[in-house]
């Protein structure tokens, strides 16, 4: 099992591949990201940075589908439905109040 800080670092290598794949420099990717500089060096070295910055560099580089896998949408199964679902209500049938001798 990987630990955190080796899954901070492939993240960071594959940040990096996508910017050069997509020809931009380090600092082209901070400006059209919005974010300093440092922020991309920090992600793409593995020693972290805030949400945002991910958010943003990964909306630059055309990945914000990566976003997807990090928070799926939660469902909840047919199982929790029928649990969760209120008994059944029937009518109740009229009697007769006259009854035939």
């Amino acid at each position: 099992m990987e630990t955190s800080d080796e899954r901070e670092a492939e993240l960071g290598r594959q940040i990096r591949a996508l910017r050069l794949r997509q020809n931009l420099g380090q600092q082209q990717l901070a400006d059209r990201a919005g974010i300093a500089l440092n922020a991309i060096k920090n992600l793409e070295s593995g020693k972290g940075a805030t949400l945002r910055s991910l958010i943003q560099a990964l909306r630059v580089l055309n990945r914000v589908d990566w976003l997807s896998a990090l928070a799926p949408a939660v469902s909840i199964s047919p199982v929790q439905m029928l649990k969760a679902k209120a008994p059944r209500q029937r009518a109740l049938r009229k009697q007769n109040k006259a009854k035939k001798s």
